[in-house]
């Protein structure tokens, strides 16, 4: 039963998909870190539906582009355009994350919100959907999800409040970290057995966003919070796909 409310609590969170409402304590969140990666694993499999739909390419691309904001209700694009406006202050730390808090969608949320759908929507359009190239992505999705779990119980929080520190604090920091390294270790060695080089290429551009996402996010904000680990989620799937694409394009892993 509690394995259940667990994984009901991370897709209530993470996901726009109905499930049972349980109330959140020490129990079911202790390890709801662990099933966010069960998210990816649903996206993973509205993209290989939509792979099969018989649609003109620009179509297929659009349905695929769309799939995990279907999923997800695009729960991590909100996270994505609010460190943009922050970002793109330019400010110390503090006022970057009162931008972070404001409800409000400034300019730059925009620009970058419309920037990353061109270029997420062109990669959905050029990539050519071969059994290896949707096992690379699917696992992509799961990827992101694993590693992005691991940061908010292994990298030092922004602040004392908010849903990442929610669930940082109610974790059991030293397992989840233990298990969603092994996890993404695995992960990385099914992309490599699935896509080859492809497989390889998408699992280094995972490890760069994450490399990215630490150091951007002890700079600039003095650690990590929620609104960063959606554009951290984002930021990963957005450049594993462009080296599937870009794999894809030049002939490698095929």
């Amino acid at each position: 039963m509690i394995i259940l409310e667990t994984v009901a609590v991370a897709f209530s969170m993470f996901s726009a998909l109905p499930m049972p409402q349980f109330p959140w304590n020490e129990r079911n969140m202790r390890y709801a870190l662990c099933a966010f990666p069960l998210v990816g694993a649903v996206c993973a499999g509205g993209w290989v539906l939509a792979s099969l739909l018989p649609l003109p390419d620009f179509l297929q691309g659009a349905a695929l582009c769309l799939v995990p904001v279907l999923v997800t209700g695009g729960v991590h694009l909100d996270g994505y355009a609010d460190t943009w406006d922050a970002r793109a202050s330019h400010a110390e730390p503090s006022k970057k994350q009162e931008i972070l808090k404001d409800p409000r969608c400034g300019a730059f949320a925009v620009i970058h919100l419309c920037a990353y759908f061109v270029a997420y929507l062109s990669l959905c359009v050029t990539l050519e959907p071969t059994p290896r190239a949707l096992a690379c992505a699917g696992l992509g999705f799961v990827q992101s999800r694993t590693l992005s779990g691991w940061a908010i119980a292994a990298l030092p929080l922004a602040k004392n409040t908010g849903l990442a520190h929610t669930f940082a604090t109610a974790a059991d920091k030293k397992a989840v970290r233990r298990i969603l390294t092994v996890l993404a270790a695995a992960l990385s060695c099914a992309l490599v057995a699935a896509g080859r080089w492809m497989g390889a290429a998408a699992a280094l551009a995972s490890l760069l966003a994450l490399a990215r996402y630490a150091g951007m996010a002890k700079k600039e904000f003095g650690g990590v919070s929620g609104d960063l680990a959606g554009w951290f989620l984002q930021t990963c799937e957005l450049w594993q796909l462009a080296a599937i694409v870009a794999c894809q394009l030049v002939g490698v892993g095929l």
